[in-house]
């Protein structure tokens, strides 16, 4: 694991790069702060901050280069399948036995196709002198980031957005669409940035840059993957197999090993497929909780430690610390991140660190096994739409009668959003039930802001648009949807940015590539059952699991921003978002925003899920914009 960054110049030479080098260095070194290393030619220069997980000697520092062809490679991530890629290519001069050092001989027999061959997750950059090109490249599910910019003739790269930023030919003009995106999604789809001139490689693609000219090819396509119908005896037992297989795969480090733990499902089976593997009494598992008790889940998560036998670590997140994270990240993370989790997984990873240097977490379960309650909306929402119109005007006044709720993910927030969107068209309401739930009202930003995919601006439709559009299955194009975005713009993007800030590496068992070609293909009645969601997952956990975690429903990792809004964080609010600051920047209406936080300061409402997306943002202009 690293932070990589570099520059190229094809045809010419680099202008002042090592001092813009050297601090890319130190902006990504919080990612690698066990080796310091730059290799640079006149037309070329990249360098990497290791974090040494896998062969902890000096020689397996990166960058990698072949001296015999001119080939360099810099790559932030793990390789699971590099002991098959050492024996296809036993004859090559390794050098050590990084698992990253194995990409080198065969992207030198294939070219750039051979990435497609690689399982793991990677952001890697590979310098090619005999073409002239720069290489850029991510993992099919986008766990590991890589962002590129050009200034002139050159390309700049990077693992983090900063890093780009400390070039003063990177300027932070802000990507309107982008910023709209975030707002009313609480992500920035890819390619975008919030920053106009830097994009973000897509995930599951390998981006080819010399010149002007700029290649994309697409090596991953979820949505191809075909649908196969299996027994549900017969799909567990796969299940069951795959997950041990991704889990012993991930297990391989020269470093101490643990895993986040919720006391879900999730969490809970991986724990008890790595006990398995990993003897229970070297493992280490760890939990966040907090001082409200609706939100707090250590027992839950002590009972399935308690089971396993694990070495088990509990730490509480008061006001006073999420404060504290909240500010690490604004300061630490030069792109906004919605999701509040964000802040008690950088409280959990830098509790853990001291302990271990690698830990397994949840992040994809919910995606591919179909763990969210807007599956069961799906699911329900013909049979309200059958209704008369009056039952269904009926219904919704009763619903807006109900009183607001500052509980963990309430059920009267829940069937409030079902209610108001269950009318929509799926992918429409889905994107609704996700999104921020911001109004286009209290936006000036653009003129026309609708529920994305809006089609407005043709470089925001993403180009599996089409085929996910055509899928006929409503649960299975929602899920896929949720795969390609959510997972991959929020999830993912919060557990890089937060681990990697306490220098540890975090990574996903459910994301292994075969585990996820299977989850792809297997049928939606056999995620989502009836009122279960995560059916199959769940038959498997309760052969593993004690029955009370195995059958709870989905709570995930939330904090209690409801109330964090009106105390502890009441100062830090009204100062981001004073009418005056909001008038001078002329992206959110003033008079709106206030209303907004007026009700919900007065209990009128729980607009926490609006308001957050909003502090963030402002945390975010004012951080990283000078605004």
């Amino acid at each position: 694991m690293c932070g990589i960054y570099g520059a190229v110049s094809p045809g010419g030479s680099l202008v002042e790069a090592g001092d813009i080098l050297e601090r890319m260095g130190r902006c990504v070194r919080h990612r690698g702060p066990d080796d310091h290393h730059i290799v640079a030619r006149d037309h070329a220069a990249m360098g990497a901050e290791r974090l040494r997980v896998t062969d902890p000697r000096p020689r397996a520092a990166q960058p990698f280069c072949d001296s015999a062809s001119g080939v360099w490679l810099a790559c932030n991530g793990a390789i699971y399948n590099a002991p098959a890629l050492r024996a296809r290519y036993s004859r090559y001069a390794y050098r050590s036995r990084s698992d990253i050092e194995p990409i080198l001989p065969l992207y030198l027999d294939r070219g750039i196709r051979s990435l497609a061959d690689l399982d793991g997750m990677f952001a890697l950059a590979i310098w090619d002198d005999r073409s002239g090109r720069l290489v850029l490249a991510r993992d099919r599910a986008g766990e590991k980031p890589l962002f590129y910019a050009r200034v002139g003739s050159e390309v700049w790269f990077a693992s983090e957005v900063q890093a780009l930023l400390t070039h003063p030919g990177v300027g932070r003009d802000e990507d309107a669409v982008a910023a709209r995106d975030f707002l009313t999604l609480g992500y920035v789809p890819e390619p975008r940035t919030m920053f106009a001139g830097i994009r973000k490689v897509e995930a599951g693609t390998v981006v080819t840059l010399g010149g002007a000219g700029e290649d994309v090819h697409t090596f991953w396509h979820p949505e191809a993957v075909p649908v196969r119908e299996l027994p549900a005896d017969e799909a567990g037992q796969r299940l069951e197999t795959l997950l041990e297989n991704a889990v012993a795969r991930q297990l391989q480090a020269d470093v101490p090993l643990g895993v986040f733990t919720s006391g879900g499902v999730d969490s809970g089976l991986l724990a008890a497929v790595a006990a398995r593997a990993y003897h229970p009494n070297t493992l280490h598992t760890f939990t966040v909780g907090f001082t409200a008790p609706s939100y707090d889940e250590r027992s839950h998560a002590a009972l399935v430690a308690a089971h396993l036998g694990t070495r088990h670590h509990a730490v509480t997140a008061d006001e006073s610390d999420l404060f504290e994270a909240f500010e690490t990240v604004a300061a630490g993370v030069a792109e906004p991140v919605a999701d509040p989790a964000i802040l008690p997984t950088y409280i959990l990873a830098r509790a853990a660190r001291p302990h271990v240097g690698v830990v397994l977490s949840g992040e994809g379960a919910d995606e591919l096994f179909g763990g969210y309650p807007t599956y069961l909306g799906h699911l329900a929402a013909p049979w309200f739409n059958a209704l008369p119109d009056t039952v269904r005007r009926g219904v919704a006044r009763l619903v807006a009668a109900w009183p607001p709720s500052r509980g963990k993910v309430p059920l009267e927030f829940l069937i409030k959003r079902f209610v108001a969107e269950a009318g929509g068209e799926p992918l429409q309401r889905h994107i609704a039930w996700f999104g921020t739930g911001l109004e286009p009202a209290a936006l000036t930003l653009c003129e026309s802001v609708g529920r994305w995919p809006d089609g407005t601006d043709g470089n925001t439709v993403p180009r599996w648009l089409d085929a996910l559009a055509a899928e006929p299955d409503v649960l299975r194009r929602v899920m896929l949807f949720d795969y390609l975005t959510y997972l991959r713009e929020n999830l993912l993007v919060k557990v890089d940015r937060a681990t990697m800030l306490a220098a540890l590496e975090a990574r996903a068992p459910y994301l292994d590539r075969e585990l996820t070609v299977f989850a792809l293909g297997l049928s939606p009645h056999l995620k989502v059952r009836g009122p279960i969601t995560k059916w199959l997952l769940k038959q498997v956990a309760a052969r593993r699991l004690p029955r009370r975690i195995a059958r709870r429903r989905k709570r995930g990792l939330s904090v209690p921003i409801a109330d964090w809004i009106n105390h502890g964080l009441r100062g830090a609010v009204d100062g981001l978002l004073a009418p005056e600051r909001l008038r001078a920047q002329g992206v959110l209406h003033a008079a709106r925003v206030g209303q907004l936080l007026s009700e919900h300061r007065s209990d009128r409402a729980n607009h926490a899920r609006v308001l957050w997306p909003l502090i963030v943002y402002q945390a975010w202009r004012e951080r990283w914009t000078g605004d």
